[in-house]
């Protein structure tokens, strides 16, 4: 237990002081007694619980604060850019840790919402990655309040800009763009590259970092093992794929023929890789960036990303009537919840399944489609 006393002084105020679990004095001067005790109650009911914070504690700046923890961590490659990316735009850097309020945290906010990105780039920064650097930042001040250096986070309940829901902002091509993106590819690889996306669901850093050896073709199957990202100074990195995204991806037989016709007609990479970018060095996302943009420029399609085609992926094998638990493991989710509040617009309603079954039913009913049956057979009679 905390030791404390007040004492009037002679200048007529009340000298409150109590000591901390570390033996530290504290002491501040109120003009009514009642005020010091209740000072003196907080702090001693803080100790108790657990939750004092030494006052001097937060005095370190945030930049400084994520350096000394951000040396701590142990994080793959792209975790690190992305925190120092996000630890780094944050315009509170140099406020002490305790000193930081809401205010500053919506400041920060609003800045990347309406910050000029230069000519010819829209205007701020789109809400999913204004989220992901709140999220990154408040990993931060989570620490901090471990440390015990701060109270309480400051990024809670801050409000961020409205995303738009999954079924509106998701783009799937159809499947005759897809076809026209693989008849005007750019190069001939791209064309290989463009079917690993659409039709085994990888990231475009994991197509990047497919070797030879991954691809097993008597078994039909693709282990995604690594991916490609792009270090300092446009170097290539290989690392592992997303947390939970090493999985086994069963292919069909048309890929497995275009895998095996490039495997023949492309040179082979010393380093086994399918792909090749600068030197003996798969392709980076620039590379594949450059290839892919000209390649929709001679198809005369806009408004797709790569990416967008491994939700054609997603979105073809729950149409196949694939569960949560299959497409999860397919993409490389790490939770079912991820798959879900990607694609949940994309699964059949009740009201789809009921229509199915009663049309179903009226079509074993009448041996054809009931529409067919009932407009030759005239109207039902009353019973």
């Amino acid at each position: 237990m905390a030791s404390k006393s007040i004492a009037k002084r002679p200048n007529g105020k009340w000298r409150a002081r109590y000591r901390d679990e570390a033996g530290r004095e504290h002491s501040r001067h109120f003009d009514r007694k009642k005020d010091g005790e209740r000072w003196l109650d907080e702090q001693t009911a803080a100790i108790v619980t657990g939750q004092y914070v030494d006052p001097k504690a937060g005095e370190i700046t945030f930049e400084r604060f994520f350096q000394d923890w951000a040396a701590r961590q142990v994080w793959v490659p792209g975790t690190e850019r992305a925190m120092r990316l996000a630890a780094g735009c944050v315009t509170f850097g140099r406020v002490p840790l305790k000193s930081i309020r809401r205010s500053h945290v919506e400041s920060w906010v609003k800045a990347m919402q309406t910050a000029d990105r230069g000519e010819g780039k829209p205007r701020g920064l789109a809400p999913g990655t204004i989220k992901t650097r709140l999220q990154n930042v408040r990993t931060v001040m989570r620490a901090a309040v471990r440390d015990k250096l701060i109270v309480r986070d400051p990024t809670e309940d801050v409000t961020l800009p409205r995303q738009r829901r999954a079924d509106a902002a998701m783009t799937i091509p159809t499947s005759a763009q897809v076809r026209a993106l693989l008849d005007h590819a750019a190069v001939p690889w791209m064309r290989l590259f463009i079917s690993v996306a659409a039709f085994a669901g990888l990231r475009l850093g994991e197509a990047a970092a497919v070797r030879r050896r991954d691809v097993d073709f008597l078994r039909r199957v693709l282990q995604v093992t690594q991916q490609v990202q792009r270090g300092d100074g446009g170097t290539v990195l290989i690392t592992p794929p997303k947390y939970g995204s090493e999985r086994p991806v069963f292919l069909a037989d048309g890929l497995l023929e275009l895998l095996s016709v490039h495997v023949k007609e492309m040179p082979e990479s010393p380093l086994g890789w399918l792909f090749l970018g600068e030197g003996q060095d798969p392709p980076h996302q620039n590379t594949v960036g450059y290839w892919w943009r000209k390649t929709c420029r001679a198809a005369g399609i806009d408004g797709f990303t790569l990416h967008d085609l491994r939700h054609f992926y997603a979105s073809g094998l729950i149409a196949q009537g694939c569960d949560v638990v299959t497409v999860q493991k397919a993409l490389g989710h790490a939770k079912p919840t991820t798959t879900l509040n990607t694609y949940a617009h994309l699964w059949p309603t009740a009201e789809d399944r009921t229509r199915k079954a009663a049309d179903s039913l009226m079509s074993e009913t009448f041996g054809e489609p009931a529409a067919d049956s009932l407009r030759t057979s005239g109207p039902l009679k009353a019973v």
